[in-house]
């Protein structure tokens, strides 16, 4: 696959500035040498939301969320890495490149080069006005909208039109229609032996509609019998029905102020939701729930809900967004799965009991994925006999070994081997998990990113990452002291360093967090430099290198002391009995140890 060069990622932060990026969304004032605001992630009356113009970051100091510029439109625009380096880049006229294009990706760039020349954007938006205005003329459609409960006003915010009954209704809205390529290219028109026809006819439409606002399909209703009874565009290079989610962009908002988003199967179940002020629901289009669909709904949240109708069908659907969530899963993240009664299917359910019923339903009635997994993996075995529970294991085996996030599966084992009778430790070696050792036997610990504004007191190895992302030029000129172990923090800082002493030239600590975005030291770096956002800002650079020189001073001496510790206690000495040489030759020792026992 094609990547985008960290090269031009360092070049496009050098030139854009993340206080202006941020202030389009959401209304920073200067306090000091930064900038606030009431945070965008969560729900708050006294601005804890940070922009720092020096490090190019955010933090807030309320719901812990921060990140570079890059991350921000991520979490706050709903976009992929891609798309907001690409976004940025327009806006700064840089031209993004890739390296290792494959032919095939070649070929694929210059089709969507050739079909952005068309104005696809453009030609959604004058159907959709089409659509609009054409459902004013439509007595039954509105009539079908009104028998929904569908008000005027819910009409109006998701868009809704009519598509005329006729296979050239279209020819009124494009005068160029036997012509126009981006009819066809926009899946709007569809040709056969050289005659054109609209692809939508007779149908109630649902404008599909991405992050950015724009138009990029459409979704038709049959209003009384016929088939399909949804139809949506064909794919295009603007539409991927596994990557969208219809209402995404009207409940973003919604999803952030009710800390979960709502996942339902069509269009009206959306629309009536949000009609009885069930407002952060989104739907999938006709297919089941994708990887695709989940990330872009975590960088919104972190509590999901997928609603189904209790039927054969509803739980086959279920069951698929489960598989397709296992690898995504994430300890700080929750899924839920409700189903409804028989007969029921979102759309209705809310209309019969409201808005109050729905949700406590919800509240109610919503499985966590660990105790819906167990159901259905219970369901298909005979736990009363040996053979049965065999097969459970062999059952779960390829769907628990997916799970990354460590607390979540530990949690999700033991349930399992309370279920099947057995012990936790014999049902890991059972599935092949494996629990990685430290040399003390204790398990390894991932770096994590504590979710919390709450500052703890900083360690040294913490202080010395602070001031490294502060001025990461400043790692060329020190050296840390030899050192091997499994600390989360002490592991992030050896690799910072290394990777700073590798790459001089970086400017600022959004430049370094860039570099380390994905890897398993990004979440404590983030977290480091989010918890010092106010930390000294009113340093000078001679005052920052003393600061910075005695941490590391002080690091040495607790290093030294470590590694020397084990041989200490094999001879029973206390470091008061040590000279300092003493003590460097045992700490050299315990080093040649430690390396021969790696």
């Amino acid at each position: 696959m094609s990547r985008i060069p960290d090269s031009f990622i360092q070049d496009l932060l050098n030139r854009v500035d993340i206080v202006d990026v941020v202030d389009r969304y959401v209304p920073l004032k200067k306090s000091g040498g930064e900038y606030k605001a009431c945070c965008p992630f969560h729900g708050e009356k006294t601005p804890s939301f940070y922009v720092s113009p020096v490090k190019q970051f955010y933090h807030c100091f309320g719901c812990g969320a921060n990140g570079t510029v890059i991350t921000f439109l991520m979490e706050h625009a709903g976009l992929g890495f891609v798309e907001a380096v690409k976004e940025l880049a327009q806006a700064v006229g840089m031209q993004v490149p890739q390296e290792d294009a494959t032919p095939e990706e070649k070929l694929v760039a210059k089709k969507r080069a050739e079909v952005e020349a068309l104005d696809l954007p453009g030609v959604m938006r004058a159907a959709c006005v089409y659509y609009r205005n054409q459902l004013k003329h439509a007595p039954h459609a509105i009539q079908y909208l009104k028998k929904r409960g569908v008000s005027g006003e819910i009409a109006a915010k998701f868009g809704l039109g009519y598509a005329p009954d006729g296979w050239h209704a279209l020819q009124a809205a494009f005068q160029d229609y036997d012509s126009n390529p981006a009819l066809i290219e926009s899946g709007l028109v569809k040709e056969r032996e050289g005659r054109r026809h609209d692809f939508f006819n007779d149908r109630v439409m649902f404008p599909i509609v991405n992050q950015r606002g724009a138009i990029i399909g459409f979704g038709g209703r049959v209003m009384d019998r016929g088939e399909p009874k949804y139809l949506n565009s064909p794919e295009t290079v603007l539409f991927e029905k596994g990557r969208e989610l219809y209402g995404l962009y009207q409940a973003r908002q919604s999803i952030r102020d009710a800390g979960k988003a709502l996942v339902v199967e069509g269009y009206m179940d959306v629309v009536s939701l949000a009609q009885y002020g069930v407002s952060y629901a989104v739907a999938t289009l006709g297919t089941a729930t994708t990887a695709h669909h989940l990330q872009k709904l975590m960088r919104h949240t972190d509590h999901i809900v997928f609603c189904f109708d209790g039927d054969k069908a509803g739980r086959k659907a279920a069951w698929r967004a489960l598989e397709n969530a296992l690898p995504l899963l994430q300890d700080d993240k929750r899924l839920d799965f409700l189903f409804l009664p028989d007969e029921e299917d979102p759309d209705t359910y809310v209309r019969h009991f409201g808005r109050e019923a729905f949700e406590d339903l919800m509240a109610r009635d919503a499985l966590p994925l660990t105790a819906f997994m167990l159901r259905e993996l219970a369901a298909k075995s005979d736990l009363q006999t040996d053979e049965g529970r065999a097969r459970l294991i062999k059952l779960a085996q390829p769907l628990i070994t997916q799970i990354p996030a460590q607390a979540l599966s530990l949690m999700l084992r033991k349930r399992f081997a309370e279920l099947l009778g057995i012990g936790s430790d014999e049902l890991d070696r059972l599935l092949g998990i494996r629990v990685a050792q430290s040399r003390y036997g204790k398990p390894r610990s991932k770096p994590a990113l504590p979710h919390s504004g709450r500052r703890q007191a900083p360690s040294i190895e913490r202080k010395v990452i602070e001031w490294f992302l502060r001025a990461p030029g400043w790692a060329q000129h020190v050296a840390l002291p030899q050192w091997e172990g499994d600390q989360p923090e002490m592991q992030a800082l050896y690799a910072l360093y290394a990777y700073l002493v590798a790459h001089p030239g970086l400017a600022n600590a959004a430049q370094v967090l860039e570099c380390f975005r994905d890897s398993p030291y990004e979440g404590t770096l983030r977290h480091v430099l989010g918890a010092a956002m106010d930390e000294h800002e009113g340093f000078s650079d001679e005052e920052a290198w003393v600061e910075l020189t005695d941490a590391v001073s002080r690091l040495e001496r607790r290093v030294n002391e470590q590694q020397s510790r084990p041989f200490m206690a094999e001879k029973n000495l206390s470091p008061s009995s040590l000279s300092d040489e003493d003590k460097q030759i045992w700490r050299q020792l315990s080093m040649t140890k430690l390396r021969s026992e790696g």
